[in-house]
């Protein structure tokens, strides 16, 4: 798979979950494992008053990041995907209230690790703005289904 091969790819699985899920913006933050960095290459938003979550340039992602954000912690210690049905009422073992809204101002989001061979490889972020979510037990089965189908074209991507 060639990375512009991945690169559309990756682009339309972001936006079909997010469509899918009804969510305002959905992004995948890829990562190079080996070099311990990261980056939000891809997203969708329902429309162009959502925040814009993406980053040009790799960024270190083992550094300071972890202590300050669970969320990053739990998909690097290879955690299942964390489910928040509201930031504000979500426990500091789970995410670091200040650290969301701050940086994403999202107030429902999925974290789900795109893992393999022991390692993060991403993680897709849909979202919901302003009101809580409860993600359905068929959501949960649907955002499952969708991760090991990422793998192979995020690691496309991040090798060249």
């Amino acid at each position: 798979m060639s990375k512009t091969t991945a690169e559309i790819t990756l682009q339309k699985a972001v936006e079909k979950i997010g469509r899918y899920l009804g969510v305002d913006r959905c992004f995948l933050y890829i990562r190079q494992p080996d070099q311990q960095r990261g980056r939000t290459a891809f997203q969708w938003r329902r429309n162009e008053t959502i925040p814009d979550t993406i980053q040009p340039d790799w960024q270190p992602d083992t550094t300071h990041l972890p202590k300050e954000d669970p969320l990053i912690r739990a998909g690097l210690d290879m955690q299942p995907t964390v489910y928040v049905d509201d930031v504000d009422k979500a426990g500091p073992d789970v995410l670091n209230r200040d650290f969301e809204q701050r940086t994403f101002g999202h107030r429902a989001l999925i974290h789900a690790h795109v893992q393999a061979d022991g390692q993060l490889w991403g993680i897709l972020q849909p979202c919901v703005f302003g009101q809580p979510r409860q993600w359905s037990p068929n959501e949960r089965a649907y955002i499952e289904r969708q991760l090991p189908g990422l793998v192979k074209p995020i690691q496309a991507f991040v090798s060249e």
